[in-house]
């Protein structure tokens, strides 16, 4: 089964929820980027929520953007989103190496530290909105959790998970949001925090095969959970030779004159897919021409 998320509703709509099984498309960055297992569990967390943030924008063209600056040794993670739930994303130092956790699992935390979460949304309007918080843990889910409480005054869990292989590659990935809805009455809200205080992790969830359906079920079970609509998710970058141009374009004529001038062909690459583009001397000519 390909990767997809689930959009539902439970309570009779006084709880939001979404859940994903994102196992491809994390592969899929790991391998575009070539990641350390850390790296990987760090970068396919925030996909992953990226995945399902994206899904809950209203308008085709809007964009979510996630950014972690941290202190850490990744340095900082970047994700982007679109409604139809295409996410890419890198990490900055994706050959991070650290020693276990505590409990014997990548210490995504340390990775991480002290650090900045940035949710940029780009609806189209003059400014895109732009909501900041603080890492509470540098786990991301947490980081997450606080941040729809603090910035979008929006009470919700998040679950996130990446499970790896003994040869490094992804073996699982998911998640759940679940939101309670302005209107929720007290009994429902003690019950789902009591509920999701009890769900050990997310990961063994994931390990035992559990769908995005099944997830939701085991969660909300007991509130009466209605399936909404599944959309499908996939890791996808929109980069092609043409919008690279422009970007050099950008740099200035003086720079590309210098470039020229150096004889040698240049590669550029995409931060988002590490995908390469190479410019011989003669196409750089070109672009100075048409961009006159």
């Amino acid at each position: 089964m390909s990767d997809y998320i689930v959009r539902a509703t439970a309570a009779n709509h006084q709880i939001r929820a979404f859940a994903a099984t994102t196992k491809e498309l994390v592969e899929e960055a790991r391998q575009a980027h070539n990641t350390s297992p850390i790296a990987t569990a760090a970068l396919g967390r925030l996909l992953t929520a990226g995945s399902m943030m994206g899904s809950m924008m209203k308008g085709e063209d809007e964009l979510l953007t996630l950014q972690i600056k941290c202190s850490g040794p990744i340095e900082g993670l970047t994700v982007t989103a679109d409604a139809k739930a295409n996410v890419k994303g890198y990490v900055f130092n994706p050959d991070v190496m650290l020693p276990p956790s505590d409990k014997g699992k990548l210490d995504v935390g340390k990775a991480l530290d002290l650090g900045v979460l940035s949710v940029i949304k780009d609806m189209g309007l003059k400014e895109p909105y732009v909501g900041q918080t603080h890492l509470v843990s540098g786990e991301i889910a947490e980081d997450l959790t606080y941040y729809f409480a603090t910035s979008e005054q929006v009470p919700s869990s998040v679950a996130l998970g990446v499970l790896m292989n003994k040869d490094n590659t992804v073996k699982q990935a998911g998640g759940f949001i679940i939101q309670l809805m302005p209107f929720a009455e007290e009994e429902v809200i003690s019950k789902l925090e009591k509920k999701i205080g009890e769900i050990t992790s997310i990961t063994s969830l994931l390990d035992n095969d559990y769908t995005p359906e099944m997830i939701l079920e085991h969660v909300l079970g007991e509130f009466g959970v209605e399936i909404m609509d599944t959309m499908p998710t996939q890791f996808y970058c929109n980069c092609s030779k043409e919008r690279v141009e422009k970007a050099i374009v950008s740099i200035g004529k003086k720079d590309i004159q210098e470039m020229i001038d150096d004889g040698e062909p240049i590669e550029v690459n995409c931060h988002f897919c590490n995908k390469h583009y190479m410019f011989s001397v003669e196409e750089l000519k070109g672009i100075i021409k048409r961009s006159k």
